[in-house]
């Protein structure tokens, strides 16, 4: 029997191919790396990005930090516990009021209780509840101190569990609910700005290395198109969980020189821009669609 097609019936036909197409090919957008000649779109002619950003705002990143990025017109990220902003609160104040990123780092820093200084704020012991409560009220802190609403975060120690046994349980969807990215640490990639899930974003540790160290990394993200996100701590010259300033000022000075193609900028910035380019894609797939 012949089969008969109306006109509204090829054109629902072909509106559903159009979807398929959409379906199967736009949910990473940009997602091909220079390998495959079509690398993610990054402002300005760059061929990646780069963000330096430090935890639980120790005094170093004040009393050390500041004033280099300050010197080169640099922008950081720094994941706050307010207990740790109190002991600097002017200079975190003024850190702020320069365009410095404040992220949440949580009240507490709760880790795995295989530490033992975190026996007695285990992630093992945590609800979803008790770590959102938590969450919520490390951002009231850091708005009454600083003046900041924190849209960015990063795990304590990396670590996105909160139970134990059969009972544990991710809190990444809370990060996701709260924050426009959760960052995680001594992760072994960068970010790829077409797939990465931004609540759990890759940190690469900065701490204890040189430049020489760094630069391998730098030149993989370039490479492919890639947002590398530094992550460290102590800011200084030498010495445990330090990220040094020798390193730091090779790195910047590198990052600057407009032949490298490279865009220096808070977390919270590049992820605003990502999601922009991501939704603009999908706009541009629908309306095509649309025809």
């Amino acid at each position: 029997m012949n089969s008969i097609w109306l006109p509204s019936t090829r054109l629902v036909f072909f509106r559903l191919v159009k979807i398929i197409i959409i379906v199967c090919v736009f949910p990473f957008p940009f997602c091909f790396s220079q390998n495959t000649g079509s690398p993610f779109v990054w402002p300005e002619g760059k061929h990646m990005a780069i963000s330096l950003s430090f935890d639980d705002g120790r005094t170093s990143q004040v009393d050390s930090g500041m004033a280099l990025f300050d010197q080169f017109g640099v922008k950081a990220t720094f994941y706050v516990v307010p207990s740790a902003v109190k002991q600097r609160l002017e200079g975190w104040k003024q850190a702020a009021a320069n365009g410095h990123e404040i992220g949440n780092h949580s009240v507490n820093h709760p880790c795995s209780g295989n530490f033992l200084w975190s026996r007695t704020r285990a992630l093992e012991d945590y609800t979803l509840k008790k770590m959102r409560d938590e969450l919520m009220e490390c951002n009231k802190q850091i708005l009454e101190l600083l003046g900041v609403r924190s849209e960015v975060f990063a795990y304590p120690c990396g670590a996105t569990f909160i139970g134990r046994g059969k009972k544990t349980k991710s809190y990444v969807p809370v990060v996701a609910d709260i924050f426009l990215t959760g960052r995680g640490w001594l992760d072994e990639a960068p970010n790829d700005p077409s797939y990465c899930d931004f609540a759990q974003l890759t940190g690469m540790e900065s701490d204890g290395k040189d430049f020489e160290q760094i630069l391998p990394l730098i030149e993989t993200a370039r490479k492919d198109g890639l947002w590398l996100v530094l992550a460290g701590h102590e800011i200084g010259h030498s010495g445990s969980q330090t990220t040094r300033i020798a390193m730091l000022k090779k790195l910047i000075a590198y990052a600057q020189d407009p032949a490298n193609g490279i865009w220096i900028a808070p977390v919270g910035e590049i992820a605003k821009y990502i999601k922009a380019q991501r939704k603009d894609l999908y706009s541009k797939a629908y309306s095509e669609w649309r025809k």
